[in-house]
This record gives structure tokens, sequence and C-alpha cells, in this order.
């Protein structure tokens, strides 16, 4: 008889538990993440809450790897919904999520973005290598004799005549952003590998060789800006010398104002992004909680939303804030597979 009582009370417990957690549920849909996909997301929440259904999303920029620390941390109305990220979630951040009760994870690749350099109109014209950036941000490069030394270059046309005898001074974003994973992996890493000394260290070390890449000076020439990345485009205003690091959306935006090196040979726009040949590009993704659908009113129509045609397509109205639209085939599948509510399974690394 205790036995039976005590069920009867936890049961009542937990039906009140569930009632208050109700009630206390959100009716706003939050979203954090990569400042890269901020804009776009900002722009689905907007359309969505003009519909009129439910409320306007709220999102927030807060770096690719801060809105995954958030996103995974667990289910719950305390917790996000989704996630914008500049690059795919790693395995480490997988596994933190499925530690923490986070088990199903809806992956939406919402298309490209390419990496730019840019500065003030009124600045000199930039025309560089991988190779030659990764001599003018790299901690630690090779000297005379082979040997790593302290970056050493000030100036750019230090590390080559051809580039503008101008100081070396680049705003860039710090390293919870998924634009600096993006950059380090797509520019730093084969910018280094232009190095014979280097290369040769790739093949014997290779652990080595990735500390390399990876170390960006802290000697004053690389300026870590935060994730705000219109201050950066702000801060090139007023310093025409500068330059700075961040999407090809922001450069579109601020195209009045700003403009784009070339790359290996290759100005950054929509074009040469989407067809390949710019190669400092990346995908976009929003990851969301299925666990949250169907807790969070609206959140399974704001996905559908995000993955329609009307959005992210090629003539979408995400197109008109500087997304890379994916292939048509590519989008169909994307699409279908947020409709579906697809989960993803953990990533290789």
């Amino acid at each position: 008889m205790k036995t039976k009582t005590l069920v009867s009370v936890l049961t009542l417990a937990m039906t009140g538990a569930l009632v208050a957690g109700a009630a206390e549920a959100r009716d706003q849909i939050r979203i954090v993440g990569s400042s890269t996909v901020y804009p776009f997301t900002t722009a689905v929440a907007e359309q969505f809450g003009k519909m009129g259904q439910f409320k306007t999303p709220v999102v927030e920029s807060t770096g690719t790897g801060g809105g995954f620390k958030l996103f995974c941390a667990g289910v719950g109305v305390d917790h996000p919904d989704a996630s914008n990220a500049s690059r795919a979630i790693k395995k480490s951040e997988f596994d933190d999520c499925q530690k923490n009760g986070v088990t199903e994870i809806v992956e939406l690749k919402v298309g490209f973005d390419g990496l730019t350099i840019a500065n003030a109109k009124s600045g000199p014209d930039f025309k560089l290598t991988k190779g030659q950036i990764f001599l003018a941000l790299a901690k630690e490069v090779p000297g005379p004799d082979g040997k790593l030394i302290p970056n050493p270059y000030k100036n750019w046309n230090e590390i080559d005549a051809s580039l503008p005898a101008e100081k070396i001074e680049v705003l860039g974003p710090p390293p919870t952003s998924g634009t600096r994973d993006s950059f380090l992996e797509l520019v730093m890493e084969p910018g280094a590998e232009q190095q014979p000394v280097l290369k040769d260290m790739k093949k014997a070390d290779a652990k080595a060789f990735g500390n390399v890449w990876k170390a960006i000076r802290e000697d004053g020439a690389y300026i870590d800006a935060g994730e705000n990345d219109n201050l950066i485009v702000q801060k090139l205003g007023a310093n025409p010398k500068a330059v700075g690091i961040f999407g090809y959306s922001f450069l579109e935006e601020n195209a009045a104002k700003i403009k784009g090196a070339e790359i290996n040979g290759v100005v950054p726009d929509f074009d040469t992004i989407a067809s390949g040949k710019y190669t400092v590009a990346r995908p976009l993704f929003v990851y969301f909680k299925k666990q949250h659908v169907g807790v969070i009113p609206g959140l399974q129509e704001f996905i559908v939303e995000y993955a329609s045609d009307k959005a992210m397509g090629e003539d979408g109205y995400l197109t008109s804030k500087g997304l890379v639209a994916l292939p048509e085939a590519e989008a169909a599948k994307a699409e279908a597979a947020a409709k579906d509510l697809v989960t993803i399974q953990a990533p290789s690394s």
C-alpha cells in the first residue's frame, strides 16, 4: 500500500512539474551562434514574424564556438533552440551535445560564403597569395637559415616588393569564431604549405606543422576585433591602411565603402564563390534541436521557412543579403531533410 501511495505521489509531482514547465515555456524561438550567419537568420526571423502566426525569433551573435557551447548545454526552455555556424559542427561539440541530452540535431546547410580580406575604398589595392598572407600573420615563419623565427615582418612590402608599403594591420575574428577556424584552414594551412621548409615539416611531423599554421601572431599586427563584423567595417573606414577579415555578405552590403582583396588571382564575388574559383569559400549552417519541436511554438514552421526556395534559393530573399545559394539539387535535398527533421550522426572529426 505504501509503495502504491509513493508511486501516486511521484506521479502527481511529475505531472505538476510538467504542467509548470509548460506554463513557463518560451513562446519565442531563441537562436545563437555565428556572426557571419547572423544577418541571414535575422532576415528569415523578420520574415517569419511578419507572417503573423508566431513571434519574431530572437537571434544573438555569439560566434560559432560560443553558440555551440550554449546550444549543447542542454534541452529545455533555458537553452537555445538553434545555433548558426560558419562551419560544420565538430565531433567534440557533437559529443558535448549528446552528453548533455541534446541527442537529436537537425543540420540545415543554407548556402556558401566567401571569406574576404577587405579594406577601405580609399586604401591601397591588395593582390595577395595565401603564402603571402601566411607570412604576414603567422606567429612564426621560416628564417633565412630555414629555422622558425618570431614573425619579423612589419610592412607588407617586406614580404614582397609588389605589395603596398604599408604597416601590416589586420582586424580579424577571435578564436571562438567559425570565421577564424575557416580562415586558418582555407588560408593559413595552404599558405604554410607554400613555404618549402614547412612543406617538408608536414611530411616529417604533421603535428608540429599544425602547430605552426594554427598560431596567429600576437605582437599587434593581428588585432582580435571580436564577433561584430559590422564593427570591423566601421574601423576600416576610420583607418584606410588597415584590412579586415570577414564573410562576403559584409563586403557586399558595404561595397560603397570597402573593397575585397584579390587572393590567388581571383576577386571575391557571387559568381567566383558559387563556381569554386574563389578558393576561400565555405558552407554555412544552422543547427536545430529536434527535441524542442512541439515545445517551442513555431520552431518547425521556422525550419521550413528557412529551408524554403523563397528564402535560400537562387532567387530567394537571402541572396540579396549576400548569401551564395546552394546548387539547385543540393538545395532541394537540404529542404527535404529539414522538412522531415532528419537528424545527423556523429561527425568523424
